[in-house]
């Protein structure tokens, strides 16, 4: 009766937890949708495992979230460009995966279940739900192909091993991070990071490039809605999303010493951003509040306004959105996951060199 007692408590917990996303979409669209889980969403794009969980499956899915992640990569000593590098990741996410779909209701303590990786994963309702060392902290958030259990600890197979030792001889030289792990590495970016994956546009900007990127922080989004008079769902909503996100792209690496007052530039959606240097650094009526980061593929400008093109419409929507992330309140690892993907173009940047830094 005891053990009765004990099962019955703990799938009672379960149950009062509050789902933290909307069952709207398959697995991956529901992972996108919530902002909460940008490093994971960065991991399966990087996996090139995002097409099979958009399968028909059914698939039950334990989605550490981006603090879990954190977790993990401090506990490595490594970043998320490490982890997301790795040539076992795929492994790691795999073991997230199990197939078919199991509620809350259908777990029992003690309970093993295989994972698509090979391995078995222990379910313990001893002292809440666990599975291995994870707690889940929201069950049974559906999906159209599965459901969602949220953990707070990312799940590494006993086989995992971190890397091999580099040799004395041949210390490692650091690389500059891309343009997508500086967008993840700083919450300040954790609107964009969360437009940008709604969008698709996220993995196009892992791309060798080089790009030049102007990115608007949370509070000039903030100001944006502000100004619309909208949300962020609404804006996420919005059909012409991309064509705004990429006016903030063009194609090579312009650094601030190459502008010139009344450089105009050709973006990858097709409209011209204007500079000026006559009062600070300027991008259309946009400060540029921090120049020249320098990236592995690119350079970042950070900028205090969004630009918007000039035909950009703002449309009523049935926003398919659900929950975005407040600004600031991603806690988005020293980075993985989740900046803007874009297509490279054929738009050349016409500039001449100023000698004299900005």
């Amino acid at each position: 009766m005891k053990k009765i007692g004990s099962l019955l408590m703990a799938l009672m917990m379960v149950f009062s937890y509050t789902p933290v996303m909307a069952a709207e979409g398959d697995i991956v669209d529901v992972a996108v949708t919530n902002g909460s889980f940008t490093t994971l969403v960065a991991a399966l794009t990087e996996a090139e495992l995002v097409s099979a969980l958009q399968g028909e499956g059914p698939f039950t899915v334990f989605a550490p979230t981006d603090a879990a992640f954190e977790k993990l990569l401090n506990a490595l000593g490594i970043s998320a460009g490490d982890l997301l590098a790795h040539p076992d990741l795929s492994k790691v996410l795999l073991y997230h995966v199990v197939s078919g779909r199991i509620l809350s209701t259908d777990l029992s303590d003690g309970m093993m279940a295989p994972t698509l990786n090979g391995n078995n994963i222990t379910i313990d309702l001893s002292d809440g739900v666990k599975i291995n060392d994870a707690n889940v902290v929201s069950a049974d958030v559906s999906a159209t192909n599965g459901v969602i259990h949220v953990i707070d600890t990312v799940l590494v197979p006993s086989d995992f091993v971190l890397s091999q030792p580099i040799p004395e001889e041949a210390p490692a030289v650091a690389a500059n991070p891309s343009i997508v792990e500086i967008a993840l590495g700083n919450d300040d970016f954790s609107m964009l990071v969360a437009l940008l994956q709604r969008a698709g546009l996220v993995e196009a900007l892992m791309a060798e490039g080089p790009f030049t990127v102007f990115a608007p922080t949370n509070a000039a989004f903030e100001s944006l809605l502000s100004q619309l008079g909208i949300s962020a769902e609404t804006l996420m909503a919005q059909p012409d999303l991309s064509k705004v996100l990429l006016y903030h792209v063009i194609s090579g690496q312009v650094l601030s010493t190459d502008l010139t007052e009344g450089l105009r530039a050709g973006t990858l959606n097709g409209n011209e951003v204007v500079a000026s240097i006559s009062n600070g650094v300027k991008i259309n009526s946009s400060n540029v509040i921090m120049a020249d980061i320098m990236a592995s593929n690119g350079v970042v400008h950070v900028i205090d306004q969004v630009l918007v093109p000039d035909d950009f419409t703002l449309v009523e929507v049935n926003q398919a959105v659900t929950a975005v992330p407040k600004t600031g309140e991603i806690n988005i690892l020293g980075i993985s996951l989740i900046g803007i993907s874009f297509i490279v173009g054929s738009y050349a940047w016409a500039i001449r060199k100023r000698k004299s830094e900005i």
